[in-house]
């Protein structure tokens, strides 16, 4: 066994592969193309649809170095050699070619021959009642039988990654570590055994189930392999250390850690805790900010939130207060860019984001610390609610509570705390459960052998003739839809394009002989088969009817000059903002475009400007907007922008404005940016924490805009009687004039109030003391309490009160002299004059107010008032 670093153990996996005719593939990215899975929680991950059959592959042998994020044991990051949130899985990946006896020979020759493993440290585990590959390793690779263990399914069977999907038996290669301290029969010791002794480092999976989410099996139509070798793992015993932590993927990071800490590492056990999981989670941050992820209260941020955050608790436990993840993710960035470029061309923006989340959390920690010493007030025990209340609303967990209290004589409910938890835990999969990743594709995939994929002609033409192939209607296939019915269509070909990568669907018109249906919605929902849902206006549609295809022209057109545009914003955001900006998430309607991307302000009135003109610059300049069909080894290495939610075969389509912009994209576009019109910015807002939206017009909506605003300019100039030039100035002089005009109204109302009554006032004494009561109609609240003092100074002090009638309520101020407080309480006489009227209100003892809905109660009242004093 030699020594490898992580960097060559990745490597040499992929170049192995590639000599065995894999074809090496980029990592996928955090952010799954699955509506089950919040992460890319595996290697196959990205290949789910392939093993579903819902696409065709591209390559029928792949290898990849997939990152991944994984959550479920978060707590145990850092407490043990191997739990990690961040890590990278090697793979080796056969769509239907070629299965179990290739998949276990190659990987005992890459493990013995390659890595040089001591053949005679290896082990393997085969799922209980697999033969086959129990007789491959036996007979074929010639391990002993004693060294091939067969287990169930708790440990030898694979998935699904997620509450259905492909799945089925795997077999682990382990290796013999030499040291079980807890082993009870060393002699006797094997993979069976949980003593720790063996490390499982590589699962081949031999998936050629399906499984249904009420957990039913069914073969699925070609078997597949899907292999996990752990990077981490592997390195460990290549560099011949007991945790994962210790290799060289995780060091350079910890002695940044122990740089910016001041604290050193394999000192104390308590504290090397705390650096394994600041180590971990510092890399899960830089790489799913780098991703497009964001911290957020739902979702993926959520889980960023939370990984950010405990990485900054824990900083904590080590005495240090002030924001220092942010400096750690630049060490991983330099230490992974190489293999992960996307760490070092979005740095700035993933420290920005992680500075200002570290910011705001160390002012929550401040406030919770201050909530947990108010709970603990009188307390001895801390009740399970109580601590889950710290660790989900303050972010507290229950290791920095049990600092806290240590030596105090506190004791914590941890029971009560891990039922909250698990209740936590349900409803989260409650959420999550409700989604479904093949939404009632069973229709579509059981209609596609008749129908096959479609053929998209709407890149050239906007009508085309074809044959109805398939009718569904409310899911069933039938083979007619007449008048007044609405169901799916499925032509050979379409002019239609239908909803995907933001861009909505065509509309349009389908003609035949005898019958005419409009198109409501066109989209994909099973491999390419395009659906068309329609309306029958005329007649009867029947599959083989010849049809004429129509797309709604001019609505074509504004949904192209609108999606072209969205490419010459995302690269003019790019000029004027920096290299951080990417998409994430756009909608192409044909009245307006909408695009989201990673951002972590407003942009300023400047910066919008300049947006704005540079779009309108490159619009100016007429230039011919290129579609060109690329394989993806043509443009590797190009300045080319690829959206994650895209999805790509063998052939890309690449969308180039010359010197300007270059994407991967889909949708349909404008053949000269001219044709795009007159660029304009609407508004820019926020849609989460480093995440903005801008919404824009071209085209004859911004023709419209501007004709509006054109006309009401005319108006409010004819209105004011000024020159277009003077329309400002004359708006603020009649503004100035209103305001003047306000503030004169209010003196002379609080004068009225304060001076002499038009009305008849009530006087009268009270316990000896003088009571003034006045109603008044519809006074500002402001003149009510200005007007009681001044009637107070007025009567030589006592008790003044001021009923204000409105509409269908009633308020009113009370006002005691300060040496009466003894005597009479303001607020009290407020509180009890607010409930008769069915009110509420009160004050100081010297000067309350307060109100009612009860108006007809009012002068009853006033002839009572002693009863209140």
């Amino acid at each position: 066994m030699k020594y490898m670093t992580g960097a060559e153990i990745r490597e040499s996996y992929l170049k192995f592969f590639e000599s065995k005719d894999h074809k090496r593939l980029q990592s996928a990215s955090l952010i799954p193309n699955d509506p089950q899975l919040m992460f890319t929680v595996a290697g196959m991950v990205p290949f789910k649809p392939i093993f579903w059959g819902k696409i065709e592959p591209t390559y029928r042998r792949v290898t990849t170095c997939q990152k991944c994020v994984r959550t479920n044991d978060i707590e145990n990051v850092g407490r043990t050699p191997r739990h990690q949130t961040f890590f990278e899985m090697l793979g080796n990946f056969s769509f239907g070619d070629y299965f179990k006896r290739e998949t276990i020979k190659w990987a005992w020759e890459f493990v013995t021959e390659y890595l040089n493993l001591p053949e005679n440290r290896l082990w393997v585990s085969v799922y209980l009642d697999d033969d086959e590959a129990f007789s491959i390793w036996r007979d074929e690779v010639g391990i002993p039988e004693k060294k091939i263990i067969r287990l169930g399914k708790k440990d030898n069977w694979w998935g699904p990654a997620g509450p259905s999907g492909p799945c089925g038996p795997d077999s682990e290669i382990f290796i013999d570590r030499g040291h079980g301290d807890n082993c009870p029969d060393p002699e006797n010791c094997s993979p069976a055994c949980d003593c720790g002794r063996f490390l499982e480092f590589w699962n081949l999976v031999f998936t050629e189930f399906n499984q249904d989410e009420e957990g039913n099996l069914t073969y699925l139509e070609r078997k597949n392999i899907d292999t996990g070798f752990g990077l981490e793992r592997a390195a460990s015993i290549l560099q011949d250390v007991d945790s994962n932590f210790d290799t060289d993927l995780f060091i350079p990071i910890i002695k940044k850690i122990e740089e910016i800490l001041g604290i050193k590492y394999k000192e104390k056990p308590g504290s090397d805790i705390s650096i394994k999981v600041i180590a971990d989670h510092a890399r899960s941050v830089a790489f799913m900010v780098s991703d497009g992820i964001l911290p957020s209260n739902e979702g993926r941020g959520y889980v960023l939130r939370r990984i950010l955050r405990r990485a900054v608790r824990h900083s904590s436990l080590l005495g240090y207060s002030s924001p220092f993840l942010y400096r750690i993710v630049e060490t991983v960035a330099d230490h992974m860019g190489n293999v992960y470029p996307e760490l070092r061309q979005r740095l700035s923006f993933t420290q920005e984001i992680t500075l200002k989340e570290e910011e705001r959390f160390l002012s929550t920690l401040v406030n919770g610390e201050k909530r947990l010493k108010s709970v603990l007030v009188d307390k001895k025990e801390l009740s399970g609610p109580e601590l889950f209340m710290l660790h989900d609303t303050y972010g507290f967990p229950l290791e920095l509570v049990e600092e806290i209290v240590a030596g105090t004589g506190v004791t914590l409910d941890k029971e009560g705390y891990e039922r909250e938890m698990a209740l936590q835990r349900e409803r989260a999969r409650e959420a999550m459960g409700d989604r479904e990743y093949l939404s009632n594709v069973e229709a579509y995939s059981t209609i596609f052998p008749v129908t096959g994929n479609s053929k998209f002609t709407g890149y050239s033409r906007f009508e085309d003739k074809s044959k109805i192939v398939a009718i569904l209607k409310e899911g069933d296939a039938v083979e007619t839809l007449s008048k007044g019915e609405t169901g799916d269509l499925i032509f050979e070909k379409t002019p239609f394009y239908p909803e995907r990568g933001g861009q909505v669907t065509d509309t349009g018109l389908i003609r035949t002989d005898n019958a005419s249906a409009k198109v409501e919605r066109v989209f994909i929902p099973y491999q390419e088969m395009i659906v068309h849902r329609a309306f029958v206006e005329e007649g009867a549609l029947h599959v083989g009817d010849k049809a004429w295809l129509s797309v709604d022209e001019d609505r074509r057109k504004a949904i192209t000059r609108n999606h072209t545009a969205t490419h010459l914003l995302h690269a003019a955001l790019r000029k004027v903002l920096g290299e951080h900006v990417h998409q994430s998430g756009s909608l192409v309607q044909p009245d307006r475009l909408r695009f989201d991307f990673s951002h972590f302000q407003p942009l300023s009135t400047d910066e919008l400007n300049e947006v704005e003109e540079i779009v309108n610059e490159e619009i100016l300049k007429a230039k011919v907007v290129d579609k060109a069909e690329k394989s993806f080894d043509e443009i590797k290495g190009q300045d080319v922008m690829a959206l994650f939610e895209e999805k790509y075969g063998d052939k890309v389509r690449v969308i180039s404005v010359e010197g300007f912009s270059r994407e991967l994209c889909g949708g349909t576009h404008v053949d000269n940016t001219g044709e795009i019109g007159l660029f304009k910015i609407l508004s820019d807002t926020s849609v989460a924490a480093g995440t903005r939206r801008i919404e824009a017009i071209t085209g004859k909506t911004s023709l419209n805009y501007f004709r509006n605003l054109f006309n009401r300019q005319k108006t409010i100039r004819e209105v004011l009687e000024v020159p277009e030039d003077l329309i400002i100035q004359r708006l603020q002089g009649v503004l100035n004039e209103l305001k003047s005009g306000g503030q004169e109204i209010k003196r002379l109302k609080e004068k009225l109030l304060s001076g002499d009554s038009l009305m008849k006032d009530k006087k009268m004494i009270v316990n000896g003391t003088k009571l003034l009561i006045r109603r008044v109609e519809n006074a500002p609240s402001s003149a009510l309490r200005n007007g009681a003092d001044v009637l107070l100074s007025k009567e030589g002090g006592g008790i003044v009160i001021i009923f204000n009638e409105l509409e269908d309520s009633v308020s009113f101020v009370v006002k005691v002299e300060k040496k009466l407080t003894d005597k009479f309480n303001a607020g009290e006489i407020a509180r009890k004059i607010a409930r008769d009227l069915g009110g509420g209100g009160g004050g100081r003892p010297d000067f309350a107010q307060a109100g009612g809905k009860d108006l007809s109660k009012l002068q009853t009242l006033i002839e009572r008032i002693d009863e209140y004093l």
